[in-house]
């Protein structure tokens, strides 16, 4: 009597993509979570700080710190909704942050979606220049000192060693009085001129360099010990060429992941470098909110900076994918 092998399951095989599918999905979920716990820390706060925010709006609209009686606050709190269960005001703030609502400025009485849009232009074109300038300052002095005469390259290990370090609100400061006040190379105020962006541009970028110098360096040094690169250099292919087209693509993996953080770490100081070299943009807003305690106009500049966090780290991982193709379908 002869018993039949049990039939093998056939398993349906996956694409080649499956993976990377399920890793963005899983990345999107958790930028949700982010911003999920962003929004509850900014809501709490605004909840429980000392005070009440009926009447500090009253006295804000008044422009007299006095103490107000229930009768005058009820038409706020009940305005506002801070009359509601503190479980209802959260879920009446999350419903808002869904539908792009960050509340009210109680000074301006203006949506904080709409002042922050008129002013968050001159931000965003700062970051994205201080961006640049920290990538090609990296990358010219990673490619030009990395493994050469052992001055050179401690001349390039030690610059990005010491702007690493550099306070950024120290190292404007610094800029603005050498090459503004003394030299008058660039604009003390910066305005939206190409002149006067290039010194908050500094400011922001050469410290950022140096940490991706750092890893980018520590990268490209292993790249230029691999079998490849002694390949290309036994072809013909001269010195610098091996460096930009084989060498840099493969060392710069780490530095994008750095560059996620780093856009985000951007954004925000930006705000705070506006304020220093007088630059229209969130800077002034944040600083105006902050001294007259206008809760969603701080709140609301918070949430877009955990968006900025997060749509950076998303974009990352598609930077990821255009610079090395294996991550498409691994």
């Amino acid at each position: 009597m002869s018993t039949a092998a049990p039939a093998e399951v056939a398993r349906t095989p996956r694409r080649p993509g499956y993976r990377a599918v399920q890793r963005y999905g899983l990345r999107i979920l958790g930028a949700i979570g982010v911003l999920w716990a962003a929004a509850t820390f900014t809501f709490f706060v605004q909840a429980l700080l000392p005070g009440d925010r009926a009447a500090l709006i009253l006295n804000l609209e008044t422009g007299q710190n006095i103490h107000r009686s229930a009768r005058e606050l009820a038409p706020i709190n009940s305005e506002y909704g801070f009359s509601n269960p503190i479980v209802v005001q959260y879920l009446h703030y999350l419903g808002g942050l869904v539908r792009g609502d960050l509340g009210t400025s109680y000074q301006m009485h203006q949506p904080v979606t709409t002042i922050i849009g008129a002013q968050v232009t001159p931000t965003i074109v700062l970051t994205v220049a201080s961006l640049l300038f920290a990538w090609l300052i990296a990358l010219v002095l990673t490619v030009a000192t990395t493994k050469r005469v052992r001055f050179v390259s401690a001349i390039g290990s030690g610059f990005e060693t010491i702007t690493a370090g550099l306070p950024q609100y120290w190292f404007g400061v610094i800029l603005l009085v050498v090459l503004a006040i003394d030299l008058r190379i660039f604009p003390v105020q910066g305005g939206t001129s190409a002149a006067g962006l290039v010194l908050p541009a500094l400011t922001l970028g050469v410290p950022l360099a140096g940490f991706i110098g750092q890893v980018t360096r520590d990268e490209f040094e292993k790249v230029l010990d691999q079998p490849f690169i002694t390949s290309a250099r036994a072809r013909g292919m001269g010195d610098l060429e091996v460096r930009l087209r084989h060498a840099l693509r493969h060392a710069v993996l780490p530095a994008i992941t750095l560059s996620g953080w780093a856009l985000g770490a951007l954004f925000s100081g930006a705000v705070i470098t506006e304020a220093v070299f007088a630059r229209p943009g969130l800077g002034n807003v944040l600083v105006t909110g902050a001294n007259t305690r206008d809760i969603p106009i701080v709140s609301g500049i918070v949430m877009l900076v955990a968006f900025v966090y997060v749509l950076a780290n998303l974009l990352v991982d598609l930077a990821y994918s255009l610079v090395d193709p294996r991550m498409r379908t691994s």
